[in-house]
């Protein structure tokens, strides 16, 4: 038990930057309701060119713009072989996936893994979100201001300001008309071929920006850091939605409860490991039962809940 309490924090730490990508992937399969799987090339590409840039002396926040217009640019690639090619977007996902892998080991030199360059002391310094100020927190010799939990808990709240500014503007509203009803978006004169490429592309910009904040916290990139972050995405959405639905019905708050829905996913995943001993190679398997579990949950309410109810009403009546 009391490895599970010591490994908290990180679980805590991973679950926040995890759910800026899942943020990015709401926005898909939520808001537009298309099945994006460009999230598992674009994390990557996002670690992968934080990793090459700041290594080679650039500022960290440049570092990281250049990340989420990486992204973007896969994401419109996924748009345009969606929309100006006819490709079903699921299909479009895969191929735009299948050729950042190769493109994603080009950025990093050919190399499957390349270590964030901590040799230089001013980019040791810059390293906002390490591993190493979880140990300086508790021994007392750092601020708490500095601690992963706190500096990305800040950061995914500014983001989520701005996303909620942005579609409550005339173009977010129309990203949100295009997903809800097509026909109807098209009849009130909305392009939506562009607002399903702009939409690919704010969700790839942030997913790959999650990539280069995890890359930045282990201090590495790895080419195959992304595999499986689409179940990760869709387990904190599906997560949030079972617990919060009833509750966060503004706009804000149900990209928050996403973000807390990551943060619960891995909090279960580290008690899974830390108090079960089980074999980390499973966990994969982990995730998908634990995925399959939450998205059971609501077919489980509407069919077995709300009848056994309305039963109890009639035997009442």
């Amino acid at each position: 038990m009391m490895a599970f309490i010591g490994t908290l924090p990180g679980a805590i730490s991973q679950g926040l930057i995890w759910g800026i990508m899942a943020i990015g992937v709401y926005i898909t399969y939520r808001i537009l309701d298309i099945a994006d799987l460009t999230v598992d090339g674009s994390f990557c590409t996002g670690g992968a060119v934080f990793v090459v840039l700041f290594g080679t002396g650039v500022n960290i926040w440049a570092a990281l713009l250049a990340a989420l217009i990486a992204g973007m640019a896969a994401g419109l690639a996924t748009g345009l072989l969606h929309t100006a090619c006819g490709i079903p977007a699921i299909l479009a996902g895969i191929l735009t996936q299948l050729g950042l892998w190769s493109i994603n080991l080009a950025i990093m030199g050919m190399k499957a893994n390349v270590a964030v360059n901590v040799t230089n002391p001013e980019n040791l310094n810059r390293l906002l979100v390490s591993l190493r100020f979880v140990q300086d927190v508790a021994k007392g010799t750092r601020p708490i201001t500095r601690h992963p939990v706190f500096v990305v808990g800040l950061f995914t709240a500014a983001l989520i300001a701005v996303l909620y500014w942005f579609f409550g503007t005339e173009l977010g509203a129309s990203l949100r008309a295009t997903g809800a009803n097509q026909n109807m978006a098209r009849a009130q004169g909305i392009n939506t071929e562009f607002g399903k490429v702009l939409g690919l592309m704010l969700s790839n910009g942030l997913v790959a920006l999650s990539g280069a904040l995890l890359a930045q916290y282990q201090s590495f990139a790895d080419a195959s850091m992304g595999r499986g972050a689409i179940v990760i995405g869709l387990a904190a959405v599906i997560i949030g939605q079972v617990l919060f639905s009833r509750v966060f019905r503004n706009f804000a708050l149900k990209l928050l409860a996403v973000s807390i829905g990551s943060i619960i996913y891995y909090v279960v995943m580290q008690a899974v490991v830390s108090l079960s001993g089980i074999d980390t190679n499973y966990l994969k398997l982990i995730s998908a039962v634990i995925v399959a579990v939450f998205l059971a949950i609501p077919y489980w309410k509407s069919h077995y809940f709300s009848k056994s109810v309305r039963k109890g009403g009639k035997l009442h009546a």
